[in-house]
């Protein structure tokens, strides 16, 4: 009872209520998702930007596991890459917004998505990871888990629809205008004229059909069985088989000469289009009108296949910049979950996003431009951070204001912190965010236009061959300047291990600083490449007193491979004895001999 209680979502709402001013946030669930949809429709369209927020069920199964100082772009991808393939997003936050003088106009959604297998063909996701921590956070914010399970709007990704299609099977109408070929062969030319002799012979077989006086109703009922005449709803419908793709523009283009007739794709499950189906229709009107049809149930099946996404695809077709916090790891699970599979690299990620936001922004690009905010790693502590250092008032406006009877004091704040915080940090830095009446935005200012589809701050560009080391000042060192260690027993501070380096290893402790990465392992950095080769070589030579050690390609190779264990020196073992492993079956096909016998050889000129 207790547990089921914490899992429901008044068990906070008393507590929200100590606080001043509440924000109004529309709650939506699939009940309301239908009419929600052109609310924020047009929201988006009369805004000039978009914040968006996610709520995940986790980010990182340990602690090395997070976006570190020493990550490059490379690695930092391949972290958030796995976390957004394993965990899943419960709450999905849009805020559409504009600015007018220092008035904050917003129009604030909180999304409640499940991914629900609708179609029952294991899509989107047949599990996912939770972490514990974030649950309970969500816990103690009232969330709702029943809620969400059972009234949760579900979605497909594109990748995801298109094998969906393929996989159900169903009817469609023929997208486009297929275009005549200038050339057909003798078998096209000879196969549409049989097709188009079998339609005027149903044609003709359903017309008489209709004159047939009752008496013959048998006759009629055989003709049309051998016409191999079928039913549409209540239209007679001829059902035309196609053995390849190629032939079914063949099929449509012969269908043309009929006026009468609507051709619809059959496609057939887990192969494609299996055949193009005619529907016979008695006027000018009534084809209108099955057209209509075909395309209301179309539009039905369409929103019950993207669910969601129907949101992220308003966001994409509007054009407008995409405002964040921590882009790379909302941007990478709004790709996994609505687009489609993450690609393997850094730079195709980065292209595939433009085809989905041309133009994203993230606030810690902001932030860096006024101080050091290493240490705030939440919205909130910027937002506080920025009203006692600086004068920049910002009055919030919320439009859609929620019904009195949603729970609106504790779901979906943190998508307006995200825009109030950028607000007053362009209000802080001069950057123009007002637009004249009727003018949507076109091209941003030139300090947005820096940062835009640009990741959080602490992720280094893809030609970067540099990372941090010191968490207060940050200081930018080489790749190649950096060793891991592990094997460390009892040492588990930094103090205690740089003093046993310089005790065990006569290195100045002016020459490297060692950090912590998790209990099992740490990163050492040396001011000097002579001490690091001296280094390792003693390590190396010695045993190291257990200690192990390796470099930076080693943990690039961790990263890369998916070896995502609690502990990162167990990874580092991982990956050595699999290296390892490999040297030994190359020194051994590098060994490998042959018995050579001219005798056995062919002599081409001899042939």
């Amino acid at each position: 009872m207790f547990f089921k209680r914490f899992l429901c979502s008044h068990t906070a709402a008393r507590r929200h209520h100590q606080h001043g001013k509440q924000w109004s946030v529309k709650q939506v669930t699939n009940s309301n998702f239908s009419e929600a949809l052109q609310e924020i429709k047009d929201c988006i369209f009369n805004s000039d930007f978009v914040a968006v927020s996610l709520q995940k069920t986790g980010g990182h199964s340990a602690t090395w596991q997070r976006i570190l100082p020493i990550d490059t772009a490379e690695t930092a991808y391949m972290k958030v890459k796995d976390a957004a393939t394993r965990f899943q997003i419960l709450q999905f936050s849009v805020c559409p917004f504009s600015v007018k003088g220092s008035k904050l106009i917003a129009h604030p959604f909180n999304f409640h998505v499940f991914p629900r297998d609708e179609l029952k063909v294991g899509m989107p996701s047949y599990s996912f990871s939770c972490q514990s921590s974030y649950l309970s956070s969500m816990a103690r914010e009232g969330f709702d888990f029943n809620a969400c399970i059972y009234n949760g709007i579900s979605y497909l990704s594109k990748a995801q629809e298109s094998a969906a299609k393929i996989q159900t099977g169903n009817l469609s109408p023929v997208s486009g205008t297929v275009e005549p070929s200038s050339v057909y062969s003798v078998a096209d030319t000879i196969f549409m004229e049989r097709i188009e002799s079998r339609v005027k012979n149903w044609i003709r077989a359903c017309k008489d059909s209709n004159k047939t006086e009752v008496a013959d109703a048998l006759i009629s009922s055989l003709r049309k069985l051998v016409a191999g005449s079928e039913v549409f709803g209540s239209r007679p419908s001829l059902t035309i088989d196609v053995c390849s793709e190629r032939q079914v523009p063949l099929v449509i283009e012969a269908l043309k000469e009929f006026v009468d007739v609507v051709p619809l794709h059959v496609t057939a499950k887990g192969v494609g289009v299996q055949a193009v189906r005619a529907v016979l229709t008695s006027s000018k009107e009534d084809k209108t009108l099955l057209e209509k049809e075909i395309q209301d149930t179309e539009h039905q099946q369409r929103k019950l296949v993207r669910g969601f996404r129907e949101v992220i695809d308003l966001i994409s077709t509007s054009q407008r910049p995409v405002v964040v916090h921590n882009s790379l790891y909302d941007l990478a699970f709004i790709h996994s979950k609505f687009q489609a599979p993450l690609p393997s690299t850094m730079d195709e990620f980065k292209n595939s996003l433009l085809s989905l936001f041309p133009h994203t922004l993230d606030v810690n690009h902001l932030m860096k431009e006024i101080g050091p905010f290493d240490k705030m790693n939440n919205v909130q502590a910027a937002l506080s951070y920025l009203e006692r250092r600086f004068s920049a008032p910002i009055d919030m406006d919320i439009s859609n204001q929620a019904e009195e009877t949603e729970n609106t004091n504790t779901h979906g704040h943190n998508v307006l912190r995200v825009c109030q915080l950028f607000v007053k940090l362009c209000s802080i830095l001069k950057i123009p965010l007002e637009f004249p009446e009727g003018e949507r935005i076109t091209q941003l200012a030139p300090s947005l236009q820096r940062t835009s589809n640009t990741f959080s701050s602490k992720v280094h560009t893809a030609d970067d061959d540099g990372v941090g080391i010191r968490s207060g000042n940050s200081e930018k060192v080489r790749t190649d300047n950096l060793v891991f260690l592990w094997g460390l027993k009892n040492r588990k501070s930094s103090r205690n291990l740089k003093n046993l380096i310089c005790d065990s290893y006569n290195v100045l402790s002016e020459e490297f600083d060692v950090r912590m990465l998790d209990r099992t392992c740490a990163v050492v950095v040396f001011w000097n490449a002579g001490v690091l080769d001296r280094f390792l070589g003693l390590v190396e030579g010695s045993g190291g007193e257990g200690l192990r050690c390796a470099r930076y390609n080693t943990y690039r190779r961790v990263c890369e491979s998916g070896l995502w264990k609690a502990d990162l020196a167990e990874c580092f073992d991982e990956a050595l004895d699999e290296s390892e492993a490999l040297s030994r079956t190359e020194a051994k096909l590098e060994e490998s001999v042959i018995y050579w016998n001219d005798d056995e050889m062919i002599n081409l000129d001899d042939l």
